[in-house]
C-alpha cells in the first residue's frame, strides 16, 4: 500500500467527526461544478440579452467570453475593414454575475473537505489549493483558446454600400483571447476566492500561526461578504417585481445573469454619497435601469450621483436610508462574532477599514470602458450609426473617504447595538446574591 499524504488523510481525537478526503478527484469536482455553473448563467443572461440570435453559430463562443471576462480575463477585439477602411474597438468589462456564481461555488467546494478541523498545516491548505488551480488553468485554458469569433458587418444601403462595393471594403470584427494574460489574472482571481474563503469560514481551519489573527479579521470579512450579497439580493427583488409589473422578462433575465452584481453594487456606492463619470453613445448600451440610461446618454460625460439620479426619479433618495440600513446589520454582524472585550471604536475602526476595502473592490471590478468604430478613408462613421461608446468610472478618492466615515459611524453604532449580544465561547458568571 502506498503511504497516504497530509492532503489525504484526517486525524480525528475520540468521537469528533473527520473531515472529508481533499485529493484530486475532489479537486476536479470543485473546477467542473464552478465552470458549469458560471457558464449556465454566462448562457442564461446572454439568452435573455438576444445573443442566440448572433451569425455564425457564435452564441457557445460568446458564452466562453463571458466566463473569460468574468474571472479577469482579457478578450481582445479587432478588426478588418480592407485596405482604405479601418476599425476599431475595445471592451472592459465583468459580467459580476457570473464571477460571483462561479466564486461562491469553487469556494464552496474548497471549503468541504476541510470542515470539522480546527488547525491544519500551511503545507496541506497551499497542497489543496494547488490542485485546484492546477485544474483551473486547465479549465480556462481550454475556454480561453474556444473564444474567439468574426462577424461580417454590413454597410447597409445607399451610397456607403456603393463605395464599399466597388473598392472591395468587407468589414469584419472579432474577439478573441489574450491567454497569457488571462491565465494570469485567472489564478489570481481562483487565489483571491480561496483566501477569502478561508477568512470568512468560522469553520475553515487556519495555519497555528495565522489564529491570533481570526478574531480580527474573520468577523470583518463575513460581515462584507453578507452586506455584498445583500445588496445582490435586494437587487434581484427589484429586479424580479420589475419584470412583473412592466414586464421584459427576457431583458431583466439578461440584468439577473449577467450585471446584477454591477447594478447593485454600484448603487450601493451612490447610497453612500459616492460619484461615478459616464456616458452612453450610440447604439450600443448595457442593460439597466431607465433612470441610469436617461443620466448617461449625453452629449457628454455625465456625472451619476444621488443628486443627478434624483432629478429623474426621486426614488432614488431612498439609497441612503437602505444603505445605512445594510450597514448598520452588517457593524451588527461583525461586533456580534468578534470577542466581547473589544471596545466599541476599535469596532469602528475596522468597520471603516473593511468598507473601504470593499468599496474599493467595487470600484475596480465595476468600471465599464467600451467603445466601436468604423471608419472609410479616416473619415467618420462609414456604417451610419455603427459607432458607439460606453463608459463608467468612478471618483475613486471621494468614494473611499465616504465609506471611512459611513464605517466608522455605522460601526460604532453596531458595537452599541451588540453589547448584550453573548459572543460565542463566552462564559457567563451567576452571582450570588
Amino acid at each position: 500500500m502506498s503511504p497516504q499524504t497530509p492532503s489525504d488523510q484526517v486525524i480525528a481525537a475520540p468521537g469528533e467527526r473527520t473531515a472529508a478526503r481533499h485529493g484530486w478527484v475532489q479537486a476536479l469536482l470543485a473546477v467542473l461544478a464552478g465552470a458549469i455553473v458560471m457558464l449556465a448563467v454566462a448562457a442564461l443572461g446572454l439568452w435573455g440579452a438576444g445573443a442566440t440570435g448572433l451569425p455564425e453559430h457564435a452564441y457557445p463562443r460568446v458564452v466562453a467570453a463571458s466566463v473569460v471576462t468574468a474571472v479577469g480575463g482579457t478578450i481582445e477585439l479587432a478588426g478588418d475593414a480592407g485596405v482604405i477602411a479601418d476599425t476599431r474597438a475595445g471592451l472592459t468589462v465583468i459580467p459580476l454575475s457570473v464571477t460571483l456564481a462561479g466564486a461562491l461555488v469553487i469556494a464552496a467546494g474548497f471549503l468541504r473537505p476541510l470542515r470539522h478541523r480546527a488547525v491544519a498545516g500551511a503545507a496541506e491548505l497551499a497542497g489543496w489549493a494547488a490542485r485546484i488551480a492546477v485544474l483551473w488553468l486547465l479549465a480556462l485554458l481550454g475556454l480561453a483558446l474556444y473564444s474567439h469569433q468574426n462577424f461580417k458587418i454590413s454597410l447597409g444601403t445607399g451610397t456607403i454600400s456603393d463605395i464599399g462595393d466597388l473598392i472591395g471594403v468587407s468589414p469584419e470584427v472579432g474577439f478573441k483571447t489574450a491567454v497569457p494574460v488571462t491565465l494570469l489574472y485567472g489564478v489570481l482571481w481562483l487565489a483571491g476566492v480561496l483566501v477569502l474563503a478561508l477568512l470568512v469560514s468560522r469553520g475553515a481551519p487556519l495555519p497555528a500561526r495565522l489564529l491570533r489573527f481570526q478574531e480580527s479579521v474573520r468577523p470583518a470579512a463575513y460581515a462584507m461578504v453578507v452586506l455584498l450579497l445583500a445588496c445582490v439580493a435586494a437587487g434581484a427583488v427589484v429586479a424580479l417585481v420589475v419584470a412583473a409589473t412592466r414586464g421584459h422578462v427576457p431583458e431583466t433575465f439578461a440584468v439577473i445573469f449577467l450585471g446584477l452584481p454591477n447594478l447593485a453594487w454600484l448603487a450601493f456606492t451612490i447610497g453612500l454619497g459616492a460619484t461615478w463619470r459616464g456616458r452612453v453613445d450610440g447604439p450600443f448600451g448595457l442593460p439597466m435601469p431607465h433612470v441610469l440610461d436617461q443620466v448617461l446618454r449625453t452629449p457628454d460625460v455625465s456625472t451619476v450621483n444621488l443628486r443627478t439620479l434624483g432629478h429623474y426619479d426621486g426614488r432614488v433618495w431612498w439609497l441612503p436610508v437602505v444603505d445605512a440600513l445594510l450597514l448598520l446589520g452588517a457593524a451588527f454582524l461583525m461586533a456580534a462574532r468578534s470577542p466581547a472585550r473589544m471596545r466599541a471604536w476599535q469596532h469602528a475602526v475596522r468597520m471603516a477599514l473593511a468598507l473601504a476595502l470593499t468599496v474599493l473592490m467595487i470600484c475596480l471590478v465595476g468600471r465599464i470602458s467600451a467603445h466601436y468604430g468604423l471608419s472609410l478613408i479616416g473619415i467618420g462613421d462609414a456604417g451610419g450609426g455603427l459607432a458607439g461608446e460606453l463608459l463608467l468610472k468612478p471618483r475613486l478618492w471621494s468614494a473611499l473617504g465616504l465609506a471611512v466615515v459611513w464605517g466608522l459611524v455605522t460601526g460604532f453604532l453596531g458595537a452599541l447595538l451588540a453589547r448584550g449580544v453573548r459572543r460565542k465561547g463566552e462564559v457567563v458568571q451567576d452571582t450570588v446574591g
